[in-house]
């Protein structure tokens, strides 16, 4: 599988600072979500969807290394990639970039399936690997 990317911007609030106005590293978390959402989209499924479907997917494992802070009102750049076919989990790496360009954080998030009525894992989505094969040609 080739790697599947997708670029999106945010802009830092207030709420997402510490005293010092540098995003606090809790909030990581949630610019990792901002970009696996809107890569997910890209491909034509949204989260709403699959759950709809009775699939949820809970975070099993994230990492996260920090390398220059991002700053109140800042237009950050987070860049999420899609590497490997998902199998029982679906890994996302993501790279943040500040307004100047430089990199900021690294992260990665890998995500479970389960079956929403049960809590019982599952194998990957058959849409989700149809959406990734249309997504090849």
């Amino acid at each position: 599988m080739k790697p599947i990317e997708n670029i999106s911007e945010f802009r830092i609030r207030y709420s997402h600072t510490d005293q010092m106005g540098i995003v606090y590293y809790g909030n990581y978390a949630l610019l990792y979500e901002i970009g696996r959402t809107e890569l997910m989209r890209e491909l034509g499924l949204a989260y709403s969807e699959l759950e709809k479907s009775g699939i949820i997917m809970p975070v099993v494992e994230m990492q996260s290394k920090y390398i220059r802070p991002l700053i109140y009102d800042e237009l950050v750049c987070i860049k999420t990639t899609l590497s490997e076919p998902p199998t029982a989990t679906i890994v996302f790496e993501h790279a943040i970039y500040n307004s100047q360009g430089e990199l900021c954080n690294k992260g990665m998030v890998k995500l479970g399936f389960l079956n929403r009525n049960t809590g019982i894992p599952t194998r990957v989505p058959s849409v989700l690997t149809e959406l990734l094969q249309k997504f090849e040609k």
